[in-house]
């Protein structure tokens, strides 16, 4: 007799494997790179665009080399710091003092730089101040909302240096001052682009709305290597300070909050987005009204739906609702059958006198049985409903 090797039993496993983890993801990493490559590609684009803006050691387009050079060659040196400690350490009567980027420091730093520089005798060139900073920086000088329409302005001042220098692009933040002796130059819309306040210690503070006269490739347009020479060539030395934003700043406690670098248009924005999606909500919201009956496509047996039940109550360990079930039914069933309406089924007083007296023998307590406590496990759930089944055979067969 030959006997032949019983086949392998092919796996039956349901877990998933590479290839279907693939298929499944593969849409999901292709749009992660995707982003990821266009993230790096901006980021290159713009860290070459951009790379050393108001750097007077960049020769980018966005960069102040050019100023310096020409500084340079008219006696002035230029000295690059970037932090508070250096800034305030080099104000002197023979120091221009020019912050790059005045917004980027907190408001203990501008208190400390303005306390450094008020009674130096130099000169303080403040670019681009808007209203975070230029009121600590430059007190009795406040920002307005709205930035100049043009770049391109005339002087409009008496102030020497605008008048040499002639038109400038000037043309950024506009400033307003309650110092009668300011000299206010460039105007837009009779609001100045340009402000020289001077000190009590014989120095002054300029002013400037935008940076586009110290760029490499705004520098021979209009007036603006003029205006820019004279501005920053007063004093013998220049420190450009560059704000970092690794600087200690002077006091933790005037930090700028997560509001405070929200721009003062975003909590409108945000309202209106609410609103919107409120709208949205009531608009595409569930409307609960009176219930239709739906013809189901198919015909579902009632053991099918029982046993889907019974395994949600399993799964979510609902041994109490279940119980509950189970006893409700059985109650209704055996009302009608002790001639107990089914109104009253569920009333214990009206129930058990009934049952007691259609069983035979000496009764028995079915109280614990028909409205007893919940079952502490599964084998007393599954107890209580052979105890119901039988009960039910019972009262039936007598």
């Amino acid at each position: 007799m030959t006997t032949e090797a019983a086949a392998p039993t092919a796996s039956t496993s349901t877990a998933p494997t590479a290839r279907t983890v693939w298929t499944r993801t593969r849409g999901i990493v292709l749009a992660a790179v995707l982003l990821l490559a266009a993230a790096v590609a901006i980021a290159a684009v713009r860290s070459t665009e951009r790379h050393g803006q108001l750097d007077p050691r960049s020769a980018d387009p966005y960069g102040s080399r050019a100023v310096a050079q020409l500084l340079a060659d008219r006696g002035v040196t230029t000295r690059v710091v970037t932090t508070l400690r250096a800034a305030r350490a080099a104000a002197g009567p023979d120091t221009t003092l020019l912050v790059a980027v005045p917004d980027r420091l907190t408001k203990g730093q501008q208190s400390e730089l303005h306390r450094a520089t008020a009674p130096s005798g130099g000169r303080t060139v403040l670019v681009g101040a808007s209203g975070w900073s230029i009121g600590r920086l430059a007190p009795g000088v406040s920002a307005d909302p709205a930035d100049s329409l043009g770049s391109a302005l005339a002087p409009a001042c008496a102030l020497p240096e605008a008048r040499r220098a002639g038109s400038a692009d000037t043309g950024g933040v506009r400033y307003t001052t309650t110092r009668l002796d300011a000299d206010s130059c460039y105007p837009s819309a009779r609001l100045a682009t340009l402000l020289r306040v001077p000190a009590a210690s014989g120095g002054d503070t300029v002013v400037l709305g935008a940076p586009d006269i110290l760029y490499n490739d705004r520098l021979d347009k209009r007036g603006n290597a003029s205006l820019a020479l004279q501005l920053l060539g007063s004093r013998p030395h220049l420190v450009w300070y560059l704000p970092s934003l690794s600087d200690t700043p002077a006091a933790t406690g005037d930090d700028k909050s997560f509001f405070d670098l929200i721009p003062s248009g975003w909590p409108w924005a945000t309202l209106q987005l609410f609103i919107a999606a409120v709208l949205a909500a009531f608009w595409r919201g569930r409307r609960f009204g009176p219930l239709v009956p739906e013809r189901l496509p198919v015909a579902i047996r009632a053991s099918e739906t029982a046993e889907g039940r019974a395994r949600l109550y399993r799964k979510a360990n609902a041994r109490d609702r279940a119980a509950a079930a189970l006893r409700s039914a059985a109650r209704t069933r055996l009302a009608p059958l002790v001639g107990v309406p089914v109104a009253q089924a569920h009333a214990p007083e009206a129930l058990l006198p009934a049952l007691s007296a259609h069983l035979p023998g000496d009764g028995q307590d079915l109280r614990p049985l028909l409205f007893g406590p919940p079952p502490g496990d599964d084998t007393a759930l599954i107890a209580l409903t052979d105890q119901l089944d039988a009960l039910e055979r019972e009262v039936r067969r007598s």
